[in-house]
């Protein structure tokens, strides 16, 4: 199947382009969950964050920033934004070209994520620290 990312990026598809660079476009969500909810997209194709480099994050969060300081400078009149990158399919990921979502919010909006989802105590505090410390080490020893 062809990624529908890769079309816009070719101009083989539609889209509202917010900003383009020769690494980069942001364009409007199709299915915006909000006024002004953008994504930002790599133009060379991966598919989430164990496929992408960190500097190709580091410049959608870059871009993702400055889309956010728009809205709020812009009649949108942001009082806010939330910035996410859905990361697989068990988060809600739906197009498999890694990209940044940058959704404008106002002050009472009722608009929530995740409402009633989020796990506020978590009994293992301890060993979910020892299980993430041990997979970032053994990660870094594979990068030397």
């Amino acid at each position: 199947m062809t990624c529908v990312f890769c079309a816009i990026v070719a101009g083989e598809a539609p889209a509202i382009r917010i900003y383009e660079d020769d690494d980069y476009l942001a364009i409007l969500d199709i299915r915006p969950i909000v006024r002004g909810h953008t994504l930002v997209i790599p133009k060379k194709h991966t598919v989430d964050l164990a496929d992408t480099p960190a500097d190709t994050i580091a410049g959608l969060v870059n871009i993702g920033q400055r889309i956010a300081q728009a809205a709020r400078a812009s009649e949108l009149k942001a009082d806010g934004n939330n910035i996410a990158i859905n990361d697989g399919k068990a988060a809600f990921q739906s197009v498999f070209h890694v990209h940044l979502h940058v959704a404008p919010r106002k002050s009472g909006d009722k608009l929530s994520f995740a409402k009633g989802l989020v796990l506020r105590r978590d009994p293992e505090r301890e060993a979910t620290g020892r299980i993430l410390r041990e997979a970032l080490a053994t990660i870094d020893a594979t990068k030397e």
